[in-house]
């Protein structure tokens, strides 16, 4: 169960799209939580990875080094 707080002008849109498609706000929600959620995800992890590459003072790799070390 989420109970949510939504500004005033999401509110209200939310329910005009509701009403006029003849469903409910949760079934918006949810949509939106599904579509933006792992897009969320991805984006903190690697925020995350970054800060711990940073800490660790690994050398980062150029493009270049990076296409040798491939063999590209």
């Amino acid at each position: 169960m989420l109970s949510v707080r939504l500004p005033e002008e999401l509110e209200t849109r939310l329910n005009h799209l509701a009403t006029v498609t003849n469903r409910s706000k949760s079934f918006y929600a949810v949509q939106a939580l599904e579509r933006h959620l792992e897009d969320l995800e991805d984006l903190y992890l690697a925020e995350q990875a970054h800060e711990e590459f940073i800490l660790s003072g690994e050398k980062p790799l150029s493009s270049d080094e990076v296409r040798k070390q491939l063999g590209l």
